[in-house]
């Protein structure tokens, strides 16, 4: 079934596979979880990545308590909890100089109650690396310059970063688990449009030496913007926010000189004194990392060709810190989906066949994408314009001070203590799979 033509690694070994069962492009959380899935249910893997690892993210790094149980079944649940942040326990929100703390709702699961923050550079290096183990071959770092065929019968070009080698993988099924700004060829005309003065655009930096607070995860509210704050691994402190290009043009004129990621750090000591007490004496390490515009909404759909996780599927506000549950998630429930179809052996790679049930496993995965993320979607909407409204968030911070559970309630709302596994998530009730070399039958849809 596997056809040979030598190509290169990027650390010089060779490559003698161009024909996979499955070709998933992005190596980050769900691309890497979906090829540990899948490649230890004996598909042949192809998991394409342009980014060396470890490489730093615009990323807030929280992983709530519902992912878990994810990365025990990954395999990867020890290394996280020796690496990843204190406990997240209590969330602080910051306007101005008010601060009101409130409890976060713990997990459903014993054990496995709060989530953490972890670094990217940690976090998709051992979610990359476990996929290698499972059996994946990885592409990394090689870029994707054409993607043609359909289903039943991808072929995908790709070209070497540091040695300009090329290949073309060819495989029944795709998975497009690329990054916000990484998007596809077939994708970039749509994404290109003119600046508008309410784009957002993230930033992020990290800081050592910050002092000692209440929380070990806040939430900024502010004129034209909203952000976080978290404790993390190593003893960083992460800073990441989203600002309105306007007030970010308006930023750079009132710190004139100034990079514009210095420029917002000095914003926002300016708007939020308890972020400046924060990160008095703090040092910050390496420059900041900005990206955007941010394109939050629901990008999947039920005719596409090519099947998407992660934020290729879906991508919502930052405010909520969902980001990579929904990657973790996402992954899961179209690898689910695909064993289920596929029966207990890899997809067939004749094409009319292939392309048959691919439809319905698309019809299917848009339909649970959207039952477990749009409200979250809808609910990160709602928070994040409010936040960066100041008549509506000095609403908000005064209901808190009155009433701080509607923050806990809020966290509940937007998914972070429902375990997919465990089957409180829509009715889709999953068992996690016991590891590498495990049965299909481990891993399929239970009955309802």
């Amino acid at each position: 079934m596997v056809q040979s033509l030598p190509a290169r690694r990027a650390g010089g070994a060779e490559l003698m596979q161009s024909l996979f069962d499955v070709i998933i492009i992005g190596a980050g959380p769900a691309g890497s979880t979906a090829a540990i899935l899948l490649a230890r249910a004996g598909w042949s893997v192809a998991l394409i990545d342009k980014q060396r690892f470890p490489r730093r993210k615009v990323c807030g790094e929280c992983l709530a308590a519902s992912n878990l149980s994810i990365l025990d079944a990954l395999g990867i649940g020890q290394g996280f909890r020796a690496a990843a942040g204190p406990e997240l326990r209590r969330v602080a929100l910051l306007h101005g100089h008010r601060q009101v703390l409130a409890d976060l709702p713990p997990g459903g699961v014993e054990g496995r109650r709060w989530g953490r923050a972890l670094g990217r550079e940690t976090l998709d290096t051992l979610l990359r690396d476990q996929a290698v183990a499972a059996g994946a071959t990885l592409w990394q770092p090689w870029v994707v310059q054409d993607v043609s065929g359909g289903r039943g019968d991808w072929r995908i070009a790709v070209r070497a970063v540091e040695s300009n080698a090329r290949v073309t993988l060819s495989a029944p099924v795709a998975i497009a688990a690329n990054g916000s700004w990484e998007a596809l060829p077939s994708d970039r005309p749509r994404r290109q449009a003119r600046h508008r003065a309410a784009d957002l655009l993230a930033f992020k930096a990290n800081f050592r030496g910050v002092a000692q607070r209440e929380a070990p995860l806040s939430l900024l509210a502010l004129d034209g913007g909203y952000g976080g704050m978290v404790l993390a691994d190593g003893g960083f402190t992460t800073v990441a926010c989203c600002v309105r290009r306007d007030r970010l043009e308006a930023c750079r004129r009132a710190f004139a000189g100034l990079r514009a990621g210095e420029a917002v750090e000095a914003w926002l000591g300016q708007a939020c004194p308890e972020l400046r007490k924060a990160l008095a004496g703090a040092r910050r390490q390496g420059p900041w990392l900005a990206a955007g515009p941010l394109d939050p909404g629901i990008r999947l759909r039920a005719d596409d060709a090519m099947l998407r996780i992660g934020n290729a599927a879906g991508e919502a506000h930052p405010i909520v810190g969902e980001g990579m549950s929904m990657a973790l998630q996402s992954a899961w429930l179209l690898s689910a989906r695909l064993l289920e179809f596929a029966g207990d052996k890899p997809p067939s790679h004749d094409a009319s066949a292939s392309a048959t049930w691919q439809r319905e496993v698309a019809l299917r995965h848009a339909a649970a994408w959207r039952r477990q993320f749009a409200p979250r979607l809808r609910l990160a909407a709602v928070f994040a314009h409010a936040f960066m409204r100041p008549t509506s968030s000095a609403v908000l911070v005064g209901l808190a001070r009155k009433w701080p559970g509607w923050l806990t309630r809020g966290a509940g709302w937007s998914g972070k203590t429902r375990d997919l596994i465990d089957g409180t998530a829509h009715g889709l009730p999953m068992r996690a799979p016991p590891g590498p070399g495990s049965d299909l039958g481990a891993f399929t849809e239970e009955p309802r």
